[in-house]
């Protein structure tokens, strides 16, 4: 007679891991991935759905490539191999147009549908296009993707010094600046504002910028407000508000970015300006559906810089990973500019206002400037131009929020004079 199996020794059927489908295959999304790999390898069956028809790519050296100096396998984060090493499934160049959320189904553009048991959105932004005439001529471009990247070197070898024009004097557009005149192409720069990358300089630094910028051969013009751009079957140049044309065989819009909820909104999650999320990343809609990165919106902010969306992946993967004891706390950050040969850092509340009070050093013979702004006692700002190896330091001193009364007066001065002293 047989006897009957202890129960602790019966044959268990093994238990489907649950899915977790990625929606962008972008930086924010793929560092989230990761980070949940580093937690545990094996909890999720996971599914990565992504518009562009490649791997993951490091977007902020798009400038590198755009210059000639990086090629586009140097920007590769995540080959093909790493996602089936990881076991992950890859749609590439396969958007989701829909999200159902009763059904926990996922749907892209080619109809494959995707069941869910976690949805995690990093659908990043899309780049702002002026509403002016003209804006959809062939010709006139944004700088956001790789596929622009190569439209803009296209553009530069077929027109051997072509004139090319790009709207918007921030981060985004001198760096495509930079980009297109290093390709030979005859570059001017139209901002609307009266110095350049506003929000990242004071006047000072800007004025010095531009300087270093004209120097290269790119044409710098301010307060010049686009109107229409000028063409037919392609664009041929820019006219302002104030009558004056400017003949372009390619523009270049890089005017900032738009959060892209369209995909959030349609299946009902709560967006404003991105999608709200909580402190650990959950959206306010739904517990099944995290998000991160540009299209996400957290006690009023949005994110367009690399390090706080390093930390949205962070606490977004711990709590992925049922350890649920990170919160995300927004902090200041730090911006340069990545230009060759021209040295710029730039961090928290350099405008600074009545209760603040500035330490400056200038040397206009070696194009240095540095502005400390001070808030009892403490850093909350800073810009440096040209001599930049202290704004590690000085990001380091603002966001522990170091009293700095021992050594005020060589603070400017750097780190060295500083220790030296001390």
């Amino acid at each position: 007679m047989t006897m009957p199996l202890p129960e602790h020794v019966l044959p268990q059927t093994a238990r489907p891991r649950p899915r977790l489908v990625v929606i962008g295959n972008g930086m924010a999304g793929m560092r989230t991935v990761e980070e949940l790999l580093r937690l545990d390898g094996s909890l999720y069956d996971i599914t990565v759905f992504g518009a562009e028809p490649h791997g993951n790519y490091n977007r902020i050296l798009l400038s590198p490539v755009l210059a000639g100096e990086k090629t586009v396998d140097d920007i590769i984060i995540n080959s093909r191999e790493w996602y089936a090493t990881h076991g992950i499934t890859l749609h590439s160049g396969d958007p989701v147009v829909a999200i159902d959320r009763h059904r926990c189904r996922v749907r892209s553009a080619s109809g494959r549908e995707v069941a869910y048991d976690r949805l995690l959105l990093a659908t990043g932004s899309r780049p702002f296009v002026i509403p002016v005439p003209g804006a959809q001529l062939p010709g006139v471009i944004a700088f956001r993707d790789l596929h622009d990247v190569q439209t803009m070197l296209a553009a530069a070898r077929a027109r051997d010094h072509g004139r090319a024009v790009v709207i918007g004097g921030g981060l985004l557009g001198l760096e495509a600046a930079n980009g297109l005149k290093r390709q030979g192409m005859d570059v001017t720069v139209v901002h609307v504002m009266d110095s350049l990358m506003e929000r990242q300089l004071d006047k000072p630094a800007a004025a010095l910028l531009r300087q270093a910028l004209e120097r290269r051969g790119i044409r710098i013009l301010l307060e010049a407000q686009t109107e229409a751009i000028l063409g037919e079957d392609h664009v041929t140049g820019l006219q302002f508000a104030n009558g004056e044309r400017i003949a372009a065989d390619l523009v270049v819009m890089a005017v900032g970015v738009r959060p892209n909820v369209e995909l959030a909104k349609t299946a009902g999650l709560h967006c404003e300006r991105a999608i709200v999320v909580d402190d650990t990343l959950q959206s306010l809609s739904d517990p099944r559906i995290y998000a991160v990165g540009e299209c996400v919106q957290h006690r009023k902010a949005t994110f367009g810089l690399v390090a706080p969306i390093w930390e949205q992946a962070r606490v977004c993967a711990t709590h992925l990973a049922g350890h649920g004891h990170r919160r995300y706390v927004q902090a200041a950050t730090s911006t340069r500019l990545k230009v060759t040969g021209i040295d710029l850092f730039s961090a928290g509340d350099f405008v600074g206002g009545p209760d603040t009070e500035d330490l400056v050093f200038r040397d206009p013979r070696r194009g240095t400037y540095k502005r400390l702004v001070l808030r009892g006692n403490r850093i909350v700002g800073a810009v440096l131009y040209g001599d930049v190896g202290d704004g590690s330091w000085y990001f380091e001193l603002m966001q522990q929020g170091t009293d700095i009364s021992a050594i005020r007066n060589r603070l400017v001065f750097g780190r060295a004079f500083c220790e030296a002293a001390t």
